[in-house]
């Protein structure tokens, strides 16, 4: 049970700053509003860091993707993944409740709908179902990869590592999707979107939902697999 809690409160962490960092660049009258891509990416990169700092003990999965990875390189217990998925989601939830309610008073100020939703979820810069897809498996098999390699390392090492992981991808890869590699970061808060009374919030984008579910999904799967068969490579 402390592992799960461990999770809720990661996750939440996660997204509460992660989110926050969108809101602060995105809504109108925020002082940060405009601060641009290299804000948010590396905004997104430190809350992964704090978020996995909180949940140490517990793996500092934080995502379901990084969850059903692990389990599937053998690093983890597949009887546990179902539990650590639904802390995720429901920290994701409510970090996404508690990012509305501080920037409240900038979502009032905000009309554009489009905004409004996209600090809370992604959505991709031109629509293309297939090359969208990619991009969410992409990013998402460099970071899985990324974490079973930098895993032999450990300690506080392998989070610096990681954390600057998701920053390069963040800058280099996350632009044409906003690079959710997360149901937790994606998920949870959209549905979060959808049941908040957000003034003039419009739609939450549910055709596109579930690329930022299945795609990172696969994409780590994919890692950890490759990750499987050049074990030997990185053993210690």
């Amino acid at each position: 049970m402390e592992n799960y809690i461990l999770e809720f409160f990661g996750t939440l962490v996660l997204v509460l700053f992660g989110d926050g960092v969108c809101c602060a660049c995105s809504l109108n009258k925020s002082k940060a509003q405009n601060a641009g891509w290299v804000v948010i990416a590396l905004g997104w990169g430190l809350a992964v860091m704090m978020g996995a700092l909180i949940a140490g003990p517990s793996g500092g999965h934080l995502n379901p993707a990084v969850s059903i990875g692990l389990a599937l390189a053998g690093k983890f217990e597949w009887a546990l993944v179902p539990g650590y998925i639904a802390a995720q989601m429901l920290g994701g939830f409510v970090g996404a409740v508690i990012v509305y309610l501080f920037y409240i008073d900038h979502f009032k100020a905000t009309e554009d709908q489009a905004t409004k939703l996209g600090v809370f979820c992604t959505a991709p810069a031109i629509k293309n179902t297939p090359i969208n897809f990619f991009g969410e498996f992409v990013a998402t098999f460099m970071l899985m990869f990324a974490i079973l390699v930098m895993a032999n390392f450990g300690g506080q090492v392998g989070l610096v590592g990681i954390t600057w992981v998701i920053t390069a991808i963040g800058m280099s890869l996350g632009a044409t999707t906003g690079y959710a590699m997360n149901a937790a970061r994606d998920l949870a808060p959209r549905i979060a979107h959808a049941v908040l009374p957000i003034p003039g919030k419009g739609g939450s984008d549910w055709g596109y939902s579930w690329i930022p579910v299945v795609a990172p999904i696969a994409g780590a799967a994919a890692a950890a697999l490759l990750w499987g068969a050049m074990a030997c490579c990185y053993a210690q």
